[in-house]
């Protein structure tokens, strides 16, 4: 069966496009624009539907021809010089000639924008616009716009058959495109419009082993999870929810502060609040300062539970002594870092911590929108023999269903079924919540973000994409910094940090060390040591430093085999030294190297436009007389009566009929310029470029 263009039909019945789009989708036939096209049985619906209206508008129809869209009372009206082109009408009102063809297009008009526009167009291209176009000798009499009535646009010629299907197509594409755009827009604006509300905060026990982290998660566990089946927990995953006075808590059950460092190497910031554990008998221990540095580099609130207070030699009081000389100044000292005594042996306090983590969860205003497109990160992810494919995720916004298409970098599936924390069988889970999904095609990788999908189609596209561009940058390593190669300028107006983890082998040289690099730092940049320490350079050393995008400094220490292994693969420098002056040497010459250059302007010579040259099929050329120093190529200015009028590049510079690279006072050149047009005879082009000086910290 045949079929007919909406642009042939509405010619045909003598309606403009627009209604008669307007009347199809009154008739639920739906099309995306006028060069669409529709069945002839739909056109006999439409056809049957326009014929029963009024005796009088059909003679009204026949009596009369169709004539171009009239001004409209109350908008602005622009003056077209005859013979004017279509570009020329996008220009006298500040648009692109793209913009105008888009709109005859949308009209059903296959014109370019060098074609010159008649009554009709300019109808369409005014409503289009919003103006009312005239031509200059036919301005119409302010009275005649009371009585000013809409008519439909004048019948469009049909593009030549040669080309007539190729223009079809393409028209259809960029209409498809163009709706496209629009209905992303319309997703974003609505997610941007949501209502946000109120989440639980997510929380991650942190600190040195032995020192109460999983005995003060089961005690929690034990007494306040949501719900508790009789006999206590008889499963959970990587996180459980406890609810305390009515507010719910989330508990990431994270190994250590390696596996909190390695998601947030891979962009996932997860974690709303860490808890310190420190045991009052034993005060600050490696792992401990560790914890505490990982915790300050994700920029998180710190809470410090001082655990063990049942034991005799319990003694908080060094414990914040210790503290107070890594930055966490307690409360009750003057500081802002809430600590709370407590046993989680015996349950002493453990309230009151949870009552701390509502407070500074309340703080910190956390919300999220359950009506947006889900979102979130995986936490854990294995393959199970049973179940397949298992991944934990907690939903970061938007909420989660059963049946949800997600993909992350690495993986993807339909979800077949949600489990709690408890192992109970959800079928949706909102902002905050961790459950574990089943029904991945494989197993994704802890620490990467996961989204929705409305299609498999377009979550199989998308990932046959992604292992595309995979295995494109197999060879290529994730760009670390270095210290030949740092920050060259500034982000956001803030002042740049050289970030460094230093391990030396001994006290004594640590403190060294530290003073010298504290004292280097100026206001123009600085050093910000993120951890330190005494002995061999570890595995969490350099995942800290891949986290924080920091250089490994080392003095008198080496990596170990699996440390050295990870630097390679993550691109993580290390460097190794055994005179601290040549240390001091190469930290100043990275600072240095993050100094914003400072620019400055040289201004090359000055040249006046004495003639315009317009050459077919590539625009005016500015004739020009070199007055003092030398025209190049590059960068220049376009002064008018003694006023900056543009500012751009030379699109071409040439002497005579050749090309040149420079030309010097008391000679001619030809002048065009980059996207640029609107030049006169008489205007001065001044040449300038741009030079950066390197500084220095002295």
């Amino acid at each position: 069966m045949s079929k007919i263009r909406i642009y042939d039909l509405a010619k045909e019945v003598g309606k403009t496009n627009k209604e008669v789009m307007e009347i199809l989708a009154g008739l639920g036939i739906e099309v995306k624009s006028a060069s669409s096209s529709i069945e002839e049985a739909e056109a006999g619906k439409f056809k049957a539907s326009v014929s029963s209206g009024s005796a009088e508008n059909k003679t009204a129809e026949k009596s009369s021809k169709p004539v171009a869209a009239q001004p409209k009372r109350g908008l602005p009206l622009v003056k077209i010089k005859p013979g004017a082109s279509v570009a020329d009408v996008a220009s006298s009102v500040g648009e692109k000639s793209g913009k105008a063809v888009k709109i005859l297009m949308n009209a059903g008009l296959m014109i370019s924008a060098v074609t010159a526009v008649d009554e009709n167009l300019l109808g369409v291209l005014g409503e289009g616009f919003g103006r009312n176009f005239v031509f200059a000798e036919e301005e119409p009499e302010t009275e005649k716009f009371e009585s000013f009535e809409e008519k439909p646009v004048a019948a469009v010629r049909k593009p030549d058959k040669k080309h007539d299907k190729k223009a079809e197509k393409k028209a259809e594409k960029k209409a498809e495109k163009q709706i496209a755009k629009q209905t992303a827009a319309a997703k974003e604006e609505k997610t941007e419009q949501l209502e946000l509300t109120p989440r639980p905060p997510i929380i991650t026990v942190m600190g040195h082993v032995d020192h109460g982290k999983t005995t003060l998660l089961d005690y929690i566990r034990n007494t306040h999870v949501t719900n508790r089946e009789a006999g206590g927990i008889t499963q959970h995953i990587g996180a459980s929810c406890v609810n305390y006075n009515g507010n719910t808590l989330v508990f990431l059950d994270t190994p250590g502060h390696e596996a909190f460092t390695a998601m947030r190497a891979r962009g996932a910031q997860v974690t709303d609040i860490a808890i310190l554990v420190v045991a009052a008998d034993d005060g600050l221990m490696p792992q401990t300062i560790e914890a505490l540095n990982h915790a300050k580099a994700a920029n998180v609130p710190i809470i410090v539970a001082v655990n063990k207070m049942d034991k005799p030699q319990a003694n908080p009081d060094r414990v914040r002594q210790q503290l107070s000389d890594y930055g966490l100044v307690p409360e009750e000292w003057g500081g802002d870092t809430v600590m709370v005594n407590l046993s989680a042996k015996t349950g002493e306090h453990v309230n009151e911590l949870l009552e701390m983590i509502i407070l500074v969860a309340e703080l910190q205003e956390l919300k999220a929108a359950k009506e947006a497109k889900p979102q979130g990160t995986v936490v854990e992810a294995n393959l199970d023999k049973g179940k397949g494919p298992v991944a934990t995720v907690i939903v970061q916004n938007g909420t989660l269903k059963r049946g949800d298409i997600i993909y992350t970098d690495t993986a993807w599936g339909k979800i077949r079924a949600m489990l709690d924390d408890k192992g109970n069988m959800v079928s949706s889970a909102g902002p905050s919540m961790p459950v574990e999904i089943l029904g991945l095609e494989n197993v994704p990788q802890p620490g990467e973000i996961f989204k929705t999908f409305p299609s498999e189609r377009e979550a199989r596209d998308f990932m046959s994409q992604k292992e595309v561009e995979r295995r494109e940058q197999m060879s290529v390593k994730a760009k670390r910094v270095t210290l030949e190669e740092l920050y060259d300028k500034m982000q956001g107006g803030e002042t740049p940090q050289l970030h460094i983890v230093l391990k030396t082998d001994v006290q004594g040289s640590l403190e060294a060390f530290h003073a010298s690099l504290v004292k280097m730092s100026t206001e123009a940049v600085s050093v910000n040591i993120v951890h330190e320490g005494v002995g061999r350079i570890s595995e969490s050393d350099v995942m800290l430093a891949a986290a924080s995008n920091a250089v490994i400094i080392g003095f008198n220490v080496r990596p170990d085999s699996n440390a050295k292994k990870i630097a390679e693969t993550e691109g993580i420098q290390v460097r190794l030294y055994q005179v601290i002056y040549d240390m001091l040497d190469d930290v100043k010459a990275a600072m240095e190297g993050m100094l914003a250059p400072e620019i400055r302007e040289n201004t090359l010579g000055q040249a006046e436009i004495r003639d315009i040259i317009r050459v077919p099929k590539v625009g005016n050329i500015a004739g020009c007389r070199v007055l003092e120093g030398s025209v190049k190529r590059g960068s220049v200015r376009l002064i008018r009566d003694g006023v900056v009028f543009w500012t751009g590049e030379l699109a071409s510079l040439k002497h005579f009929k050749d090309d040149a690279r420079e030309v010097k006072a008391g000679n001619e050149c030809g002048l065009s310029f980059a996207k640029f047009q609107d030049f006169r005879v008489g205007d001065i082009v001044e040449s300038f470029e741009i030079l950066k000086e390197k500084r220095t910290l002295d």
